[in-house]
């Protein structure tokens, strides 16, 4: 008579008995033992919630600094939101019934593309103890459409913290490209805004701070799937967008086209050639967030659009800067690669012309090397000197409408 090797129970006394090589396991010592790893997978994890390491603002900027060339005030935001969420962490550990209660900040981020927002993000999960993920604003949509629901945000956030609740719940998320759900027009339509308006109702319980039911693996929800609740209270919510033509928004508000010679004193106090760095909630609201949502994303901060001497820097600066990228792909063929100084001011210059931000610089240089990382490491040569007139021809070779696309 089979036995289970583990519990000894006979194949009648069980409602599943699995054979292996030389024993047996049924379904109640598979579930018991079910159990106990994911009990030893959870003291396991990487993120401790009793033993939070307290990083000072000053600690994160300067971390911050080591990627991100420029863009002091939105690290010093970002660097006291997240500090502020490690001390409401620990707050939240020792609070008492009398103890005034800390509400979470949300922060928003402003910025043209190319300026460094989901950099900004991606180098701060480097240094954080507690779970943190990036999602994309542009795939939600409202339940039942085409899409990902909103839960999919704290499924990510799951998935990241190894399925351990009680960290996911002290995580912190960065909501990319939150522009995109704006709503398209305050005009009444016939037709659905499934990935505008709806969505941002919907992230409404997420920010505030509510339990929500999330699906385990993502995806649709289904009356038979096992849902996980998970408390958003003490989930810090980053949001960052371009806002592509806020500025006109901004520049209606601050009335630089009115006519007399009034407006004109009071215009000319105004940087026209940076109208991002005057943003308010209101302009927010002007572009299509609904007061809401607005309201639940208190510490609004901008980036400074990149000038020449900043694209520079982030050529050569960072420890992951552009360059340093290129030298290492080509070390690892045994091959040395140099850069004349003028090669790096004329793929700055293309990036200004073009107005493709930080994220232009690696089209650029791609561009005028791709000719070389194909050739060389099928070859014999083991240096490679790149000046301007090499650098001038591979890239008017490529297509420059492409790049004007981008």
């Amino acid at each position: 008579m089979d036995r289970c090797s583990f519990c000894g129970r006979e194949k009648r006394d069980t409602n599943l008995l699995i054979a292996g090589i030389s024993g047996h396991i049924c379904d109640s010592c598979i579930e018991q033992a079910h159990s106990i790893l994911q009990e030893e997978l959870k003291k396991n994890s990487e993120f401790d919630v009793n033993e939070i390491k307290l990083s000072k603002p000053e600690e994160i900027k300067s971390f911050l600094g080591q990627y991100v060339i420029g863009q002091d005030y939105a690290k010093k935001f970002l660097a006291v939101a997240v500090y502020n969420h490690y001390k409401r962490l620990m707050h939240v550990k020792i609070q008492d019934k009398n103890e005034v209660e800390i509400e979470k900040s949300n922060i928003i981020l402003v910025g043209e593309t190319g300026t460094g927002k989901t950099l900004l993000a991606r180098t701060i999960a480097k240094m954080l103890h507690v779970p943190f993920t990036i999602v994309d604003a542009t795939v939600l949509t409202e339940a039942g459409y085409v899409g990902e629901d909103i839960e999919s945000i704290l499924t990510r956030l799951l998935q990241v913290a190894d399925y351990n609740v009680e960290a996911a719940e002290k995580g912190i998320v960065f909501i990319d490209e939150i522009d995109k759900i704006a709503r398209k027009s305050d005009n009444p339509s016939i037709t659905r805004d499934v990935s505008g308006e709806g969505v941002q109702q919907g992230l409404l319980k997420l920010l505030e701070g509510s339990v929500i039911n999330v699906p385990p693996q993502g995806g649709r929800k289904h009356p038979d799937q096992k849902m996980i609740p998970v408390n958003t209270k003490n989930i810090l919510f980053v949001c960052g967008g371009a806002f592509d033509g806020i500025e006109k928004k901004i520049g209606q508000r601050l009335n630089t086209k009115t006519v007399g010679y009034t407006a004109v004193k009071e215009s000319d106090m105004v940087d026209r050639t940076n109208l991002l760095q005057y943003v308010t909630p209101q302009d927010l609201k002007a572009f299509g967030l609904i007061p809401e949502i607005v309201g639940r994303l208190p510490v609004l901060a901008y980036l400074e659009p990149l000038d020449a001497e900043t694209l520079r820097s982030i050529l050569t600066e960072p420890k992951n800067a552009i360059i340093k990228q290129y030298e290492m792909l080509f070390d690892m063929d045994g091959i040395k690669l140099t850069f004349e100084d003028k090669v790096l001011d004329y793929i700055v210059e293309k990036s200004v012309e073009y107005k493709l931000g930080a994220r232009g610089l690696r089209s650029i240089c791609e561009a005028i090397m791709i000719d070389a990382m194909f050739e060389m490491p099928s070859g014999d040569e083991k240096e490679i000197h790149v000046d301007l007139e090499y650098a001038r021809e591979k890239f008017e070779k490529t297509d420059i409408k492409r790049l004007r696309a981008a």
